[in-house]
């Protein structure tokens, strides 16, 4: 039996871009799950990579299982996601 994630449909609409890195809003991923986020969304640590296996949460796994590793832009209204495997940038 196939378990269903609420996130699959970020995974999905990940799995379908080409670009190495994009920035969506918190409203754009909201159009794009068909239901707002929770409050916690807004803290950085609910869209970062676990370090830990016991901290594993879906919209992690989604996100990692689309191709992609997400962190909250500093700004504060949106998720900026980097395709795994991608060399982050030097900045000098």
């Amino acid at each position: 039996m196939v378990e269903i994630n609420k996130y699959d449909a970020l995974r999905d609409y990940l799995l379908q871009q080409t670009k190495d890195e994009l920035e969506l809003s918190f409203a754009e991923i909201e159009d794009i799950l068909g239901f707002a986020l929770s409050r916690s969304s807004q803290r950085a640590r609910w869209w970062e990579k676990e370090r830990n296996p016991q901290d594993a949460m879906p919209q992690r796994n989604a996100i990692r299982d689309g191709g992609y590793e997400a962190t909250r832009l500093a700004t504060g209204d949106g998720v900026r996601f980097r395709r795994l495997g991608t060399k982050r940038p030097r900045w000098r």
